[in-house]
This record gives structure tokens, C-alpha cells and sequence, in this order.
């Protein structure tokens, strides 16, 4: 991979072990709680606040197995770049209805972001080096381990 200084297995791997805690969290932060009319507008903003942070934390954890295959080698730099991006257009959160909620989960929302843009700067340094198609040598080692496995 290009660029090794930006993002290497060790980089992913704690990463990757850090969004895990994450996403755990946001699991038990966005639990509903019984007793909350469908109407609640609490009920409401806690449920899309919900969906939007856990669906932002998904995305960065496929990222991150996108990454820990490559560097497993059960994917090459071609299918990581075609198959490993991030979205940049992930809604942020509403803050009329972020400042309806209780302070420790807007602080949660908050470091979900900034993990997320965090591995959005991460991707788009690596993808400002190396090659958008996979080299000579790489569709020639592709080509002979297909013929081998046929």
C-alpha cells in the first residue's frame, strides 16, 4: 500500500478495536426506553439521532474490514479502492434535535463524528498516493492465481 506512513495494520487494527467500543456504546446509548409516546419528540429526535450515528459507525467499521482484508491479503489495492470508501455525505446530526438530548449522548454523537472524520482524512490522504489501478504485475499475479485455483 502507498503511503505507509499514513495508514498501515497496526493503524487499522487500533482503529478498528476503538470503533467496536464505540459502536458499543452508541448501542447502549440509543437503547429506547419504554414509556415514550410514538409522537414524544424526544422519542423522535433520540430514534433519528440513533439511526444517524449508529449507520455512521456501520460505515467506519465496513471501512476499517475493508482495510484489515487488504492487509490479510484476501483483497488487493484494486478492490480496496473500488470497494472501500467512505461516503463524505453522512448527515450530520440536527441541532435542534441534538440539543434536545441528554448531554452524555450529544457527547457521544460528538466523538462518533470525529472518529468518522477522522477516517475520512485517513482515506483521503491514502487515496492522494499510489496507483488507481492495480499495476502490471498486479493483474499478472491475479491473472495466474485464478488459472491456478481453475
Amino acid at each position: 500500500m502507498p503511503n505507509s506512513a499514513t495508514i498501515n495494520p497496526r493503524i487499522v487494527e487500533t482503529l478498528y478495536h476503538d470503533a467496536l467500543l464505540l459502536a458499543d456504546e452508541v448501542r447502549h446509548a440509543f437503547e429506547q426506553p419504554c414509556g415514550f409516546d410514538n409522537d414524544d419528540p424526544l422519542r423522535i429526535a433520540l430514534s433519528s439521532e440513533g439511526l444517524r450515528t449508529t449507520t455512521r459507525m456501520m460505515h467506519a467499521i465496513a471501512w476499517l474490514l475493508n482495510h484489515r482484508a487488504y492487509f490479510a491479503g484476501e483483497m488487493n489495492q484494486f478492490q480496496l479502492r473500488r470497494n472501500g470508501r467512505l461516503s463524505p455525505d453522512l448527515r450530520h446530526s440536527e441541532a435542534a434535535q441534538l440539543a434536545s438530548l441528554q448531554p452524555e449522548i450529544i457527547d457521544l454523537v460528538e466523538s462518533t463524528q470525529r472518529f468518522y472524520d477522522r477516517l475520512l482524512r485517513l482515506d483521503a490522504r491514502w487515496r492522494l498516493f499510489g496507483e488507481t489501478q492495480p499495476s502490471a504485475i498486479e493483474r499478472l499475479r491475479e491473472r495466474l492465481q485464478r488459472r491456478l485455483a481453475s
